[in-house]
């Protein structure tokens, strides 16, 4: 009693009403505790309170603290950072290597031999490196990254893509990829980067943050980081948002705009103020800076010539990516070159190493292609202001400076050009297809640059005083074609209008955004009239679940609608379904979700079930029937041992009314379907695993013929649907929905399939699959049916028609006796 008048003492002090409630709930715990004094509990009581009246302020403050941490814009500066530093660090690295590459060739120049042999064992051991280093730990780091990137942002997860272990196995490889001068690029791969760091960065922030756990805003963050990587490349803002808009996105969020320009605004402060704390800038200033003449940059007379590089750039953007694809497929469907790189997928990278650095050897063939420039000094050199074609230009080049390379004493300055674009288009072609991290946007903008200052090079031969004009008379100036030519090409590879602003931001030549654009534009519709752009190529030699995009001059197509490309033959499930039915669906698909209608009569659709729903059906029904028997055999066994005269006598074994099964584990995999969903491996668990007991008398025995017909009966009972989840609401399309509004809710939606109902009937399916085939055209003719073109104007003028045959069709819908055909 002493102990609960002190309970009820310490009960009468002061305290709010937030603590009123834990004091009490504390009171009635200790009230069960006799042992404890009451001057304990009050000092626990003072110090306790003491803490409460503490927890307000320190709440308040965590609040506070967690909420300025996981705001947007900490969350887009740390992103910038971090993308900045790792390109900052990466171009150390690389031109370390570089560096050491030209020292160990200059050491060697007593011997033609030794320098030859030092040229192409050094790029060989870091390519073998970085092609074993990948495989071997992870191979999806391989590649551009960008087509992934693609298939995630349409909402398809892909988790092995945005792992550490993926980010640090592509950096390293990486950078022993571009050290070995290998001629492919890290744009493509630092937009995979971009990803990476915003998806890790996700991860960590949701520690402070709920607002991180949420799967469809990382996904918006994604986005943000593909912004930045390509930004922090190029030192291009406005264009590396622009760029990673149109090529991973189709509908953009516009409320991700700001996110990617803030975030790559400040990563290119970082990256830049980085190289002037490195001495490689006195300040910020363009990545690859001209000395064009601002005055009077171009003639009217010369948008023409720009508009003809324009369309060269889309034949030679097309003819890039049917060469890429045409490689890839030859590697792959020669079956002993195929298994072979399996096993070596290092030798494959390092045989081409090993040629490619042959052809490049400076006193070999190289010289004739200026073999010895890296692909940084062949953009300088392309970019430089000054007319190579004209007469002692080219001789007055020093020795020591990266121009010299464009100089031979056997051929002029047009040859080393064209071999030059020759020699590196095909080389590019072929270097992205290796197993590696590689990107092709480096490559092609070089090759464009040099297309440009070849036609540069012929304007100025053809027109060596310029052109007139009231103002005097203008120089052509063939730097100034390599900038439009190398906007050009990347343009037709990648269908991209944003490489003009890239190109604009990272030469600073904003005078000439014009003719840039003319080009860009151009290239582009010859381009995608033509061959599909370099990531979606790679897309359809990968086979990923992407749906191509509706391309240019294909007017046939908006006449299509879903009735014409469906799937009819659709395998459902209805509410008189029996547990047979269930499993024969099982065995002859692989759908992930499947229809459920009313009757077969009817087909009216009710919802969809997913398949891991049905298994659990199965095994619901699978784990009754053994409760069932296994409660018939301890019923006999009771019997029996109430009928046994004693201990010693042998127990009288009855013969069960169901067989005896034995337990066993149903797993969730779907690599056999038919092994694992046959009537004894559903009930049984492994066809040996009935148990059929043995009996002195032979006519209690319990033969297999009479479990199957037991297990037969079992299967034809009707399904009960009550514990199974179905989606009342699954998407639907008219058969009227035509294909461009059905691409349209593919991509927004990011459906997988959806249903093709009439008046509330079930008559057909469409999948990514049958929309991807209609799209590309690739249907047979018995599955695709062109509409003429006037069949609009037509279905205008049956109006009547067809309300009548809709109410005739919702008449046999109605009566339950009409013949209604599915």
């Amino acid at each position: 009693m002493a102990v609960d008048r002190s309970d009820q003492s310490i009960l009468q002090y002061e305290h709010t009403v937030e603590e009123s409630v834990p004091l009490r709930e504390d009171a009635r715990h200790r009230r069960y505790t006799p042992e404890r004094s009451a001057s304990v509990k009050v000092q626990e009581y003072e110090k306790g309170r003491s803490v409460k009246r503490q927890r307000p302020w320190a709440a308040c403050c965590r609040r506070v603290c967690l909420s300025w941490i996981g705001a947007d814009w900490i969350f887009l500066m740390l992103l910038g950072v971090a993308l900045a530093l790792l390109s900052f660090l990466m171009d150390i690295f690389i031109f370390l290597f570089m560096d050491a590459h030209r020292f160990l060739y200059h050491l060697s120049d007593s011997n033609v031999m030794l320098q030859y042999l030092t040229w192409i064992t050094f790029p060989l051991l870091l390519m073998l490196f970085a092609a074993g280093f990948t495989q071997m730990l992870a191979p999806q780091a391989s590649g551009s990254g960008i087509p992934e990137i693609k298939i995630i942002l349409r909402g398809l997860m892909m988790k092995e893509y945005l792992t550490l272990k993926t980010l640090a196995v592509k950096v390293i490889s990486l950078v022993c990829v571009l050290g070995s001068e290998l001629p492919v690029g890290k744009e493509g791969p630092f937009v995979h980067f971009g990803a990476l760091c915003a998806a890790l960065l996700c991860k960590f922030m949701s520690f402070f943050s709920d607002i991180y756990k949420n799967e469809a805003r990382n996904l918006e963050m994604l986005t943000a980081g593909c912004a930045v990587g390509i930004g922090c490349c190029f030192a291009a803002p406005v264009g590396g948002v622009l760029f990673s808009i149109e090529v991973t996105s189709v509908f953009f969020v516009v409320r991700n705009y700001w996110r990617g320009l803030m975030s790559s605004v400040f990563g290119i402060l970082i990256f830049r103020l980085l190289a002037v704390w490195n001495k490689e800038e006195e300040t910020i200033m363009a990545l690859f800076p001209t000395k064009f003449r601002l005055e009077y940059p171009f003639d009217l007379q010369e948008l023409p010539a720009f508009a003809v590089m324009g369309i060269a750039c889309g034949f030679g953007g097309a003819l890039f990516v049917y060469l890429n694809g045409k490689i890839a497929l030859f590697v792959k469907k020669q079956k002993a070159m195929k298994n072979f790189l399996l096993t070596n997928c290092f030798i494959y990278s390092g045989l081409v190493s090993v040629f490619i650095s042959s052809l490049t050897f400076p006193p070999g063939f190289g010289q004739f292609m200026a073999g010895q420039l890296t692909q940084r000094d062949s953009l300088i050199s392309f970019f430089d202001n000054r007319t190579w074609s004209k007469e002692g230009i080219v001789e007055d080049f020093h020795p020591h400076d990266h121009l010299s390379a464009w100089k031979h004493p056997q051929a002029n300055v047009f040859i080393i050009l064209s071999v030059f674009i020759i020699m590196k288009f095909w080389m590019s072609a072929l270097s992205i297809t290796l197993p590696i991290p590689a990107g092709s946007f480096v490559p092609v903008f070089v090759i464009g640059a040099a297309f440009g200052r070849l036609v540069g090079e012929g304007m100025a031969t053809l027109f060596p005083d310029g052109f007139e004009t009231e103002h005097g008379v203008h120089p052509i100036i063939p730097g100034a074609y390599a900038v439009v030519g190398a906007a050009a090409l990347t343009a037709g590879i990648t269908h991209t209008i944003s490489t003009a602003v890239i190109m604009i931001e990272l030469t600073g030549q904003i005078r000439y955004g014009l003719p840039i654009l003319i080009a860009v534009i151009l290239s582009n519709i010859i381009s995608q009239n033509l061959q599909p752009s370099i990531y979606d190529s790679i897309i359809r030699l990968k086979k990923l679940p992407y749906l191509p995009e509706l391309g240019w001059g294909h007017q046939e197509k908006y006449n299509l609608h879903v009735e014409d490309f469906m799937v009819r033959d659709v395998r459902y499930i209805t509410l008189k379904s029996t547990y047979r039915d269930l499993l024969k669906i099982l065995r002859t698909g692989n759908l992930k979700k499947l229809p459920l209608v009313k009757s077969e009569d009817s087909m009216i659709l009710l919802g969809s079930v997913e398949r891991a729903q049905i298994r659990t059906l199965l095994k619901q029904h699978a784990k009754h029937l053994r409760d069932l028997v296994d409660e018939e055999r301890q019923h006999a066994s009771e019997r029996s041992s109430e009928e046994s005269p004693g201990p010693s006598a042998r127990p009288v074994s009855p013969k069960p009314h169901k067989p005896a099964l034995k337990r066993s584990s149903v797993t969730e995999t779907d690599t056999d379907v038919h092994k694992k969903f046959s009537i004894k491996n559903l009930f049984c668990g492994d066809a040996q695993s009935i148990m059929i007991e043995d009996d002195s008398d032979s006519e209690d025995e319990v033969t297999l013929r009479e479990i199957e017909e037991w297990e037969g009966l079992q299967l034809d009972e009707q399904v009960n649907f009550n514990n199974c989840k179905i989606d009342p609401a699954p998407f639907q399309l008219v058969e009227r929905t035509s294909l461009h509004k059905a691409h349209t809710m593919f991509f927004v939606l990011s459906l997988d399939q959806a249903y093709v109902t009439s008046i509330g009937r079930l008559i057909g399916v469409v999948s990514l699959k049958e929309l991807r085939k209609a799209v590309e055209g690739s249907l047979t003719d018995e599955g695709l049916k062109l509409r003429p073109v006037l069949d609009s104007f037509q279905d205008c003028g049956t109006g009547a028609n067809n309300f009548k045959s809709e109410k005739t069709e919702l008449h046999k819908l109605l009566d339950p006796h009409s013949d209604v055909t599915h």
